[in-house]
């Protein structure tokens, strides 16, 4: 990807005024209640993130927002209107980008976005500023059937930005980018917010929503089970720190001995001591054998996550929190 550029300079904060409205929205689908009565406001200029495991309703949600799906009771509003029966007026208003994403594949993809771009009267350069946008100009003459999966989804998020709508949704947006692509493509979507611009984003990468978004609703079985940002949320759940030792220096049975410690195991080459009083604990720790090769993990959104979905436990040990030395620097970035 090459660097990130805002579409437009344009700054605005975060307001009061809000987007989208959903009142006590329901959807079922035979047996199976895929909406549960969800509330929830997105405001203007916010990046909202909605969460939540396969089935638990995310889809069906958002596209009740889009206007692609009728709910069964309850009320949507989006920028001011219904967009349901499908509202034409809100179109030129809204990108957005899904999984499934269609494309022009005979094209290139600069004509493919000025295809995209004529359809809803932008300007002629818009395609160009797309394309530069999600780092795709050096691919501006590639049929888009020759475009690899994560330049294509790169595609679909231009063809959702080409008319330069004031809300956007993005569906998975980063699911087949690589690491380094998916960082730059923060950067764009970071642009976006600048501007003001209203961002409703799916994703399963739980670092990526702590990296984003200014709130976030956690979807489960239809129903909204916690909905704010992505700091208070790690804040009130009252998740564990992590302390990983090196193997060996110290065992279990000993670490059970130091107040404060709750559980202690070997994990992945690793003495594993999970705690509520990380600095007490890391002090008894430096007495016994030392602090040398002694790393931090501390709440993540994850965290957070992974209880109220009633995930496995354990998972987190291993994965996505951030890791710290003793010395407060970071070791190791959350991980992908």
């Amino acid at each position: 990807m090459t660097e990130a550029r805002a579409l437009q300079p344009e700054t605005h904060r975060t307001g009061t005024e809000t987007t989208i409205s959903v009142e006590q929205i329901r959807k079922r689908y035979g047996g199976h209640e895929a909406v549960a009565g969800v509330s929830l406001e997105v405001r203007r200029g916010e990046f909202f993130g909605v969460l939540g495991p396969n089935g638990a309703g995310k889809t069906t949600l958002v596209e009740i927002m889009e206007g692609l799906r009728e709910a069964d009771s309850g009320t949507v509003t989006v920028l001011g209107r219904s967009p349901w029966p499908r509202n034409v007026a809100l179109l030129p208003r809204i990108g957005v980008q899904t999984q499934s994403s269609a494309f022009f594949v005979r094209q290139t993809a600069r004509e493919h976005l000025s295809t995209v771009a004529a359809l809803f009267g932008a300007p002629k350069d818009a395609a160009g500023r797309a394309l530069e946008a999600v780092g795709l100009t050096g691919k501006r003459d590639v049929m888009v059937e020759n475009l690899s999966g994560g330049q294509r989804q790169r595609l679909a998020i231009a063809s959702a930005l080409v008319h330069e709508p004031e809300l956007i949704f993005l569906d998975e947006p980063t699911a087949a980018l690589d690491p380094q692509a998916r960082r730059d493509l923060w950067e764009v979507l970071r642009g976006l917010k600048r501007q003001g611009r209203t961002i409703v984003y799916t994703t399963h990468h739980l670092d990526e929503a702590e990296a984003l978004c200014d709130r976030v609703a956690i979807l489960v079985d239809g129903a909204v089970a916690a909905l704010d940002s992505p700091h208070s949320l790690v804040a009130a759940g009252g998740a564990p720190t992590r302390l990983l030792l090196p193997a060996g220096r110290l065992s279990p049975e000993a670490a059970l001995e130091i107040e404060g410690v709750d559980r202690a195991e070997v994990r992945g080459g690793s003495l594993v001591l999970e705690t509520r009083v990380s600095g007490q604990v890391l002090t008894a720790v430096d007495r016994l054998v030392g602090l040398t090769g002694v790393q931090t993990r501390t709440a993540t959104l994850e965290d957070v996550y992974l209880e109220l979905t009633g995930a496995a436990a354990g998972t987190t040990a291993e994965g996505t929190g951030g890791t710290r030395t003793t010395d407060g620097t970071d070791d190791t970035e959350q991980q992908s």
